[in-house]
């Protein structure tokens, strides 16, 4: 964990200075890849040791499989490929050398790079084998239309500022990035039309990474402070589970895991800094001409805090894994997508038991919150004072569901995960299949989408200002002209 940190701030300061001296205005794009390349590198064998081996020859093996297979199906043999490698090096690692531990866990990144291995490979099939009708217009728009270059390759998948902690990012952005292409400003009219105002070239990251350096500093001084003292193990203590009434149970359970989540703030809001402090995630201007670093971003902590379903926690957590899991599962499963991408989940999260126990309960809960929201709550949204106290409900309810399910997650293995949840008479899941039991799980009734999407009481000035981020901004990309990229990009947003 030492190195890890010691290694993000050093990419910290190389990112300021990749930025300032090796710009694109200064440079040219093959030495912005080779330099990203060998210092990510570099960082991963600091870290890692020759473990770090496996980030190359992963990615090597999926570049050759991508040359010699061709572009019908190398995106079936890079994902087996991919994947299964992934999980020999976590069955090896867990299993092998260090069950429970974290040390040398060179797994993380190779997660990261295992995504972008898979995203490249369905975006070069979409783009260059698959007919454009034939596309949604979020594939359209990642869809790669050349074969990247072997450095080009590399350098997506091991630069510097991303190989440690992330976050997944798709190609065509980060190609943009690194070849220094202008951002434009985009505002969407009430008719639907994009009216281009103005062009300006390399906002300045400066406020967004401070801001984002402050919320690393909180998280990791909760996480140094108060996440030890509220340790998850304690809900399977003996003591405290035959003396605790259930709303103290409760309770527990929901601020243990709350307070577990800090560390996950820390790592993934510092690597979206490093990118920000490169140039890279930028977003666009709203409609006033303030700059947004939010392309790349992994989380939305206020969302998470106060999610009022399911859904809104899993959309606002790891964000750039479930688009992942969205690009590359849900949108191309032939049935049961939803069971699917929670398979696929668990086993790109690793070979613990414990990851599995919550990604089958996941898929439950899931389940009943889609089935109970679609049936009960367009009932609770007509007066602002119901829908208050609806949210507050659902508020409780989340956030204790969310709890229950991850437990497993931390815990790792099976004795302590069902001693947990023997300990609550596996209530929740129970529920579960009772609400889906009595509940028609879709509602074909066309106001049932426009009532899904009413938000939260106290979250909704939040939500509508990201509503109008994702209709109003636009980056470039390679394939398309300036102006066709700019619509592109705004109709799978708007998606």
């Amino acid at each position: 964990q030492v190195n890890f940190v010691v290694c993000q701030l050093f990419a910290l300061l190389a990112a300021v200075w990749f930025r300032t001296y090796l710009h694109s205005s200064k440079t040219s794009p093959f030495i912005r890849h080779v330099v990203a390349t060998l210092l990510g590198l570099y960082l991963a064998l600091f870290c890692f040791g020759w473990y770090a081996l496996h980030f190359v020859i992963q990615s090597g093996i999926s570049y050759y499989i991508m040359i010699i297979i061709g572009v019908e199906n190398m995106h079936k043999y890079c994902f087996v490929f991919a994947l299964g490698y992934l999980t020999v090096c976590q069955i090896t690692r867990v299993y092998i050398f260090d069950y429970g531990q974290y040390s040398a866990d060179f797994s993380g990144p190779m997660m990261i790079i295992t995504q972008k291995i898979t995203s490249l490979a369905f975006e070069i099939h979409d783009g260059m084998f698959r007919k454009n009708e034939d596309l949604t217009p979020s594939q359209r728009c990642l869809a790669v239309r050349r074969m990247p270059s072997l450095l080009e390759y590399l350098s997506y998948n091991c630069n510097f500022m991303g190989i440690l902690a992330g976050p997944l990012c798709s190609y065509k952005d980060y190609i943009t990035f690194i070849e220094g292409r202008s951002y434009q400003l985009q505002q969407s009219e009430a008719n639907g039309k994009e009216d281009t105002k103005y062009e300006q070239t390399d906002p300045s990251p400066n406020i967004a990474v401070a801001q984002k350096l402050l919320i690393c500093g909180l998280s990791l001084l909760f996480h140094m402070t108060i996440t030890k003292t509220l340790p998850v193990e304690y809900n399977i203590d003996d003591n405290f589970r035959a003396t605790a009434s259930w709303p103290v149970r409760f309770f527990y359970l929901y601020v243990s895991l709350m307070a577990a989540r800090p560390k996950y703030y820390f790592a993934w809001t510092l690597a979206d800094a490093i990118n920000n402090a490169a140039g890279f995630g930028f977003r666009g201007y709203d409609k006033n001409g303030v700059t947004h670093w939010d392309l790349i971003s992994n989380l939305r902590i206020q969302q998470i805090e106060f999610s009022t379903s399911f859904k809104m926690f899993l959309d606002n957590w790891n964000i750039q894994t479930a688009l992942w899991l969205k690009r590359v599962c849900y949108e191309r499963a032939t049935f049961s997508p939803t069971i699917q991408t929670f398979i696929l989940s668990a086993i790109w999260h690793g070979v613990y038991p414990g990851y599995y126990l919550t990604f089958l309960t996941g898929v439950l809960m899931t389940l009943a919150a889609r089935a109970i929201r679609n049936n009960i709550r367009h009932y609770f949204v007509e007066s602002p004072a119901v829908k208050l106290c609806y949210d507050i409900i659902t508020w409780m309810a989340t956030q204790i569901a969310i709890s229950y399910t991850v437990v497993p997650f931390v815990l790792l293995s099976v004795k302590p995960s069902f001693t947990f949840y023997s300990s609550c008479y596996f209530c929740l899941h129970i529920a579960s299949i009772l609400v889906l039991l009595v509940f028609p799980l879709k509602r074909t009734q066309k106001g049932s989408t426009k009532r899904e999407s009413i938000p939260p009481v106290w979250s909704k000035k939040l939500e509508e200002e990201n509503l109008l981020q994702k209709n109003n901004y636009s980056t470039t990309n390679n394939s398309f002209s300036q102006k066709q990229e700019i619509t592109c990009r705004y109709q799978a947003l708007k998606q």
